[in-house]
């Protein structure tokens, strides 16, 4: 199964777990996707947009009009989410038009510490 998580490290933390593997030659397992903290993993993902991910997911590429009918909302409203997805990453766009969830599952993972 391809599975994407989504994770919460710090960017710097990020970079240099990639600068390691990429100097000890391995290749990257499973697709992750960070964000710096749990409010902006979560300002990303709202509930909407979860639902959204599923309309797609495994299926190739979609039109933003046939994934707002698929979790039926408006289009506009839609638009607006995939063009938050798009921008951290989450989604793809496709060649051809229309966007993309190339994955099969999403694993959310992140810490909570005490304050």
């Amino acid at each position: 199964m391809k599975a994407v998580t989504l994770e919460v490290r710090e960017p710097k933390e990020s970079m240099s777990g990639f600068a390691r593997a990429w100097r000890a030659g391995k290749t990257q397992r499973s697709a992750r996707i960070s964000f710096a903290t749990p409010e902006l993993l979560w300002r990303v993902l709202t509930a909407k947009r979860l639902e959204l991910l599923k309309a797609p997911c495994g299926a190739g590429p979609v039109s933003i009009r046939e994934a707002a009918r698929r979790v039926n909302r408006d289009v506009k409203a839609v638009h607006g989410d995939v063009t938050a997805l798009l921008n951290a990453g989450v989604i793809d766009r496709a060649e051809g038009g229309g966007i993309v969830f190339p994955y099969e599952a999403v694993k959310v993972e992140f810490l909570l510490h005490a304050a």
